[in-house]
């Protein structure tokens, strides 16, 4: 699963650490999802697909696997 949060905190104008205090996240928390280290749960997606109002599709997505 990848994400377009890096693209969606630009758009928001914010640093990692304002967009993460906006998303109520600690900002080593938010930088690892970010950097795709690690993935939010499904809860935790969809809080912030309402924060920034947009549709969960347009932060996560699948990837289609390497053949």
């Amino acid at each position: 699963m990848k994400n377009n949060l890096k693209d969606i905190r630009f758009e928001h104008r914010m640093n990692q650490i304002e967009f993460a205090e906006f998303l109520g996240l600690p900002q080593q928390q938010y930088n690892r999802y970010e950097n795709q280290r690690t993935q939010p749960s499904l809860e935790l997606a969809l809080k912030i697909s309402g924060k920034v109002n947009r549709p969960v599709n347009d932060l996560f997505y699948l990837t289609s696997p390497e053949t």
